[in-house]
């Protein structure tokens, strides 16, 4: 590879550092290209990316970067997740997937310039996910307003009860 070629070849995987809101480091081996295509495709679904990148493009990529803390896992085969939009949403794709093709490893990961521990990594995919938080905060901020909706038609449903009550009454004494 001439050194033209390789400087934009690096310069396009910072690119994809610097565009991700995390990236975790996985290993591959074993995986058939069928169950890579699924990968890919269940990683694009969460607005993310699978990418295999030799190591020595990313090692130039990482210098003085965010992401540096993850140079140490460059060793054999690795494929790269960049997470664009919600970390929560790709990294529970991600361990759905490694759980069910074990042969996926998750090696770790940088979120927010923060190394994560495979661990840590199947921590973050067991919380909710940003559209679960949203709808769970406007769950809470729509409470106190059909609280006071009830609260307010209750003596009218009362009325329309007793009159019921009533009516059913009367009924039954006529019969």
């Amino acid at each position: 590879m001439n050194q033209q070629r390789k400087a934009e070849n690096v310069a396009e995987v910072k690119g994809k550092f610097n565009a991700a809101k995390m990236a975790i480091v996985t290993e591959y081996r074993g995986l058939t290209v069928g169950q890579m295509a699924e990968l890919r495709r269940e990683i694009y679904g969460a607005e993310g990316e699978y990418k295999v990148i030799k190591n020595t493009l990313v090692r130039l990529a990482l210098k003085d970067g965010t992401y540096a803390s993850l140079e140490p896992l460059l060793k054999g085969p690795n494929g790269w997740v960049f997470a664009y939009q919600d970390p929560i949403t790709l990294s529970k794709a991600l361990v759905k997937f490694s759980e069910q093709f074990e042969l996926l490893k998750i090696k770790g990961g940088v979120l927010d310039g923060e190394f994560l521990e495979p661990t840590k990594v199947k921590d973050l995919a067991t919380m909710p996910s940003r559209p679960e938080l949203q709808a769970k905060l406007l769950a809470l901020m729509q409470a106190p307003a059909t609280q006071l909706v009830r609260l307010i038609q209750e003596p009218g449903a009362r009325v329309a009860r007793l009159l019921d009550m009533v009516r059913k009454s009367k009924s039954d004494q006529q019969v």
